[in-house]
């Protein structure tokens, strides 16, 4: 019986073990951008330039489709095209940086550009995934959005900040009558229940 009792006292160890080990690579991102964000300084109003070598600005990785959002330390590559309804095709695409979905509008033309990001829901694909909208809930109105696109930059303005339920699309098809922007990502961080949105005029 003594036997019996230990055995069953390690499985019970050896299980919460294993259950905070996956807590805690499946967060270990939200966690550690959360902190990383609280402690560094609030920006300034950085610069963003496409020129290399400018003092003092910051440089999109990818000058032809990237977005920059300095106020939570996003700057990722966007991969046009990407089809919102197709599993496959946008996580795919979610590995290298951040989705534009498909039928939307570009930067420099009339219409909603609609952009979105994974949020991990277990920890096989934590690391697979580029977590760059983590910190997107920070974000509020007036704060600074930048896409470059074919060398050229497009500076947005927040103008709004929700959280809808999960299988909201009427976000993905809004008509805009001018140049706007909607950002949006899985909430909360690393789970997959609702989404929250974040939508942009341009300046």
């Amino acid at each position: 019986m003594k036997n019996l009792f230990s055995v069953l006292t390690l499985f019970g160890v050896i299980l919460i073990g294993s259950a905070l080990a996956i807590l805690t690579l499946t967060f270990y991102s939200v966690i550690s951008q959360e902190i990383r964000y609280r402690l560094a300084s609030p920006p300034k109003d950085i610069e963003i330039s496409i020129q290399e070598g400018k003092p003092n600005s910051l440089l999109p990785v990818d000058k032809e489709f990237g977005i920059v959002i300095p106020k939570i330390g996003a700057n990722a590559k966007v991969i046009p095209n990407v089809d919102p309804y197709n599993p496959k095709e946008y996580q795919r695409a979610l590995t290298q940086g951040v989705a534009h979905a498909k039928g939307t509008a570009f930067p420099g033309q009339i219409g909603n550009i609609f952009i979105f990001s994974h949020s991990s829901a277990n920890f096989f694909e934590a690391s697979r995934y580029k977590s760059i909208f983590y910190l997107l809930n920070k974000m509020e109105t007036g704060d600074g959005i930048t896409l470059a696109y074919q060398e050229e930059l497009y500076t947005y303005r927040v103008t709004e900040k929700r959280i809808v339920a999960a299988e909201d699309i009427s976000y993905l098809k809004k008509q805009a009558p001018e140049p706007s922007l909607t950002l949006m990502t899985c909430w909360p961080p690393g789970t997959n229940f609702k989404r929250l949105i974040v939508q942009a005029v341009l300046e």
